[in-house]
């Protein structure tokens, strides 16, 4: 995990979770850091099984110990916003990149830790959220 910066009181991570298992241990060690203050997951299902669901009904487990779970659809093979359902407004996913940036902003207050999960690039989100975060 590496923090790639802080804007507005929100420090924004990189991690290269990308599988359940990863997922939940990035997220055990964020909480002990950060005690109580929120943590925004942000997930990018890149690799090929996630890309194909085959993880999908282990996601429910790895993300309970995030506040709020932000979730790429694009480019899967199953409805995440199905598989994340039973978090219920904890969750939300989004199809376009630009929407799934503009609702990290919206909800992001100081204090928040953004931790952005994935093996790849996920369309330099990082720097899209510090530029858009150091804007407000």
């Amino acid at each position: 995990m590496e923090v790639r910066g802080v804007a507005d009181g929100v420090t924004v991570y990189d991690d290269f979770a990308h599988h359940p298992t990863a997922i939940a241990t990035t997220l055990e060690g964020l909480r002990r850091k950060v005690g109580r203050n929120r943590i925004l997951a942000v997930l990018e299902p890149r690799s090929n099984t996630m890309k194909l669901g085959t993880m999908k009904d282990a996601l429910l487990a790895a993300l309970q110990l995030a506040d709020r779970v932000f979730c790429s659809a694009a480019n899967l093979g199953w409805n995440p916003a199905e598989a994340l359902a039973p978090l219920g407004n904890k969750a939300a996913t989004f199809d376009v990149f630009d929407a799934l940036v503009d609702a990290i902003v919206a909800e992001a207050r100081p204090g928040d830790h953004v931790l952005v999960m994935s093996n790849g690039g996920f369309g330099g989100i990082h720097q899209r959220l510090l530029d858009r975060l150091a804007e407000r």
